[in-house]
């Protein structure tokens, strides 16, 4: 996880605490305890972007289930990513029953308790960051969640289903 991630879901109210910190390949770096917390909306500055950049899909699903509004402020590199990452988060998001907004590089996501997908699939856009965050959001939705293509998540994390089915997970791939 990368700081600029922990300090915003800090700031949202996570329950988190670092252990064991140390450096690594002179990274900052330690272990996570966490716990389920009620996360709250809240105001990411621009600033935070360029240590977070590849952390803004799942920081999108903690806001879509968070109380209140998050605004994501200066999101212009998420467009030159291997897809237009914004856009791609925020037609997910409004699949799901979120309520969301771009508005120039800014992303405003109105939180709610439920999660309720449309009877549709996410588009992925080929991009494995969209597609596991919206298999994550699926781990807390009404109903199931749907992806176009899961295949390019074998690229970045090769066990990623078979670790999300382990926590609980339910995912499987259609025939």
């Amino acid at each position: 996880m990368r700081i600029g991630l922990l300090e915003t879901l800090l700031e949202m109210g996570g329950k988190i605490q670092v252990k064991n910190k140390r450096k690594e390949a002179g990274e900052a770096v330690g272990d996570l305890i966490v716990e389920s917390s009620e996360l709250k909306g809240v105001v990411i500055p621009p600033t935070r972007a360029p240590s977070m950049i590849d952390e803004y899909p799942i920081l999108s699903i903690a806001a879509a289930k968070a109380k209140g509004t998050t605004q994501m402020l200066g999101l212009s590199e998420l467009r030159l990513k291997e897809s237009d990452r914004l856009s791609a988060i925020a037609e997910g998001l409004k699949i799901c029953g979120t309520k969301v907004n771009i508005e120039d590089n800014n992303l405003i996501i109105a939180g709610s308790e439920k999660i309720i997908p449309k009877n549709s699939e996410i588009k992925t856009k080929m991009d494995h960051r969209i597609a596991m965050s919206f298999l994550i959001m699926g781990m807390v939705a009404n109903t199931p969640i749907k992806i176009d293509d899961g295949d390019h998540i074998k690229s970045s994390f090769p066990n990623f289903i078979d670790n999300m089915n382990k926590l609980g997970g339910k995912i499987f791939k259609r025939e």
